[in-house]
């Protein structure tokens, strides 16, 4: 039974647990799928467009041959592959997991949407493909609803958030930081509720049980009110279990965890690691970052001594007990069972020296009795990632490394995660796209700032972001936002007549403020209590919003007209 209105040019972001139906939703929106019930109203001619979170492997064709089977005109084919910055001639298969987005971007895109459905775009992104990601999004004028866990993404995105929990659907207008501050106040009061709730209907129980006095008719009101009661307890939402995940800690390692001497390493004849040298202590919490296919999990490995370097030498330390979470997660069997792929077919686990069923401590990962029994090729991304971590934690380490853990997972569990990992005194290897969580857990960072390349950070991403030297250049090199919306000077118009002359003249003036203006009410819209307002104030402001945009565009046409007859 749930319920949604969606405003022109919102940008809403659904969230909610793994499994919980935030895709299924998505696509009952997108009409790729039916509701058992209810009904979907819509503008008439509203074109919507739909991204799945799993991009397909195998599209035949190369990018341009994609675009164009949209049936659409050449001149579009050709501006998202300039806007999106793809290459035409490439084949689909050989791209990045990134490339591919855009690609399929590209694709819903060529149909002009006024509704844009993304599911978990950010997923298995570099950071610098989620950066272009959110940038683009943010100056796109269409609305937008997008499930994501990139809690740096959600937060730069979306005037209002929608959670789908425990079957009810709930809105929180507003941006990602405020929804967590309203979200927290909001359970406590609704556990307070059912505290309150739950006392009073004990007490009425004992009362019912004194027997005949309790069915006199003075007493008949108070019966009818309890057996309502009772209903409402049958009916009410009840809070679902949380993850109540654990680290365990083997002995500390020694002080020295691994030392790398002028390590160098080649594949196929491209230079991954050059020349690096790095020492690792006892609880060192080190971030790897690097785009896509750049050589992070070999650096892993080579740490680790798992690959022979080319040049140089790998020293490792003493009383070393290594847990590796594989983000393919490999050391998943997906025929045997969830219970299996911990214990091993066997009843019992051994966690801080104590045993422990196998279902009682899987369902600490929430997983139930009959889940725990489920082959693991039925399991979500998500409930995959969870089900990893249970069986690295199902034994001690010292030395953890994680490689793009948070892929698939929910945020609840993210959270949870951080905390053990901040309060974890071993030390930690992390690869990670995620910039919050990178800021939040590590002390320092390795990154690949070019193939071969790698230089070590003091702090997360943020900390990266102001010590890089491409820091200080771009901000001497790259153009104001003035400067870049500014059209270049004019230089000829010797062949217009003078009443056109005087227009071209005036039209970079023109079009800077239409720009101004038109950032200023994408800012108005964005803002967190936009959508707070009435229908009609919210509709004025998206009627003044499309009138600037069609002056600019306008405009835009008639300098680059008159601009080219002075060049003919």
């Amino acid at each position: 039974d749930l319920n949604l209105v969606i405003e022109p040019r919102e940008r809403l972001c659904l969230l909610g647990r793994n499994g919980e139906g935030k895709s299924s939703l998505m696509r009952v929106i997108a009409g790729l799928e039916t509701a058992d019930s209810g009904e979907i109203n819509q503008q008439g001619s509203l074109q919507v467009a739909y991204l799945d979170q799993n991009v397909p492997d195998q599209l035949p064709g190369s990018v341009n041959e994609i675009l164009t089977n949209e049936h659409c005109e050449s001149w579009e084919v050709d501006k998202w592959l300039s806007q999106l910055d793809l290459p035409p001639e490439k084949l689909f298969t050989a791209l990045s997991g990134g490339m591919k987005r855009r690609v399929l971007l590209a694709q819903a895109l060529l149909l002009s949407p006024k509704l844009l459905l993304l599911d978990e775009p950010t997923n298995h992104l570099d950071i610098e493909a989620i950066i272009w990601l959110e940038n683009f999004l943010a100056n796109w004028h269409g609305t937008l609803l997008f499930v994501s866990h990139d809690r740096a993404f959600v937060q730069r995105l979306a005037n209002r958030i929608i959670e789908l929990d425990r079957g009810q659907l709930t809105s929180w207008p507003g941006d990602y930081q405020l929804y967590l501050k309203r979200k927290q106040a909001a359970l406590e009061a609704e556990e307070k509720t059912a505290a309150v709730f739950g006392k009073k209907l004990a007490q009425e129980e004992v009362w019912i049980r004194q027997g005949i006095k309790a069915r006199r008719t003075r007493n008949e009101g108070r019966v009818r009110k309890l057996q309502t009661m009772r209903k409402q307890q049958q009916q009410s939402r009840q809070l679902k279990g949380k993850v109540n995940m654990r680290i365990q800690q083997s002995e500390a390692s020694g002080k020295q965890v691994l030392t790398a001497k002028n390590l160098s390493f080649s594949y196929a004849e491209q230079a991954l690691v050059t020349d690096l040298s790095t020492t690792i202590v006892r609880g060192d919490r080190i971030g790897i970052m690097g785009p896509n296919g750049i050589g992070k999990t070999t650096l892993i490995r080579l740490l680790l001594g798992q690959i022979t370097p080319d040049e140089g030498q790998i020293i490792l330390g003493t009383q070393l007990q290594v847990a590796y979470f594989d983000q393919h997660r490999q050391q998943l069997d997906l025929k045997k069972s969830v219970r299996d792929n911990v214990a091993d077919q066997a009843d019992h686990v051994v966690v801080d020296g104590r045993s422990q069923h196998v279902i009682g401590y899987l369902n600490n990962f929430l997983f139930s009795a009959n889940r725990a029994n489920s082959p693991v090729s039925t399991l979500s991304g998500g409930e995959k990632n969870r089900l990893l971590l249970a069986r690295l934690f199902s034994k001690p380490f010292n030395l953890l490394v994680l490689d793009e853990p948070t892929n698939d997972l929910d945020m609840e569990t993210l959270d949870l995660l951080e905390e053990l990992l901040l309060n974890y005194t071993g030390t930690l290897l992390l690869i990670s796209h995620d910039r919050e969580f990178l800021n939040n857990v590590v002390t320092s960072t390795l990154v690949f700032e070019s193939p071969g390349r790698v230089k070590e950070y003091v702090g997360g991403y943020d900390d990266w972001l102001k010590q890089r030297p491409e820091a200080n250049i771009a901000a001497k090199e790259t153009p104001t936002n003035a400067q870049k919306n500014t059209p270049p000077p004019i230089s000829r118009i010797k062949k217009l007549p003078y009443k056109e002359q005087q227009e071209l003249q005036r039209l970079p003036q023109q079009i800077e403020k239409l720009e101004k203006q038109l950032a200023s009410r994408q800012q108005h819209i964005a803002d967190t209590d936009f959508f707070q307002q009435s229908q009609e104030q919210i509709s004025a402001a998206n009627s003044k919003l499309e009138k600037t945009e069609q002056a600019l565009t306008q405009a835009y046409a008639r300098w680059e007209a008159l601009e080219g007859d002075t060049n003919a």
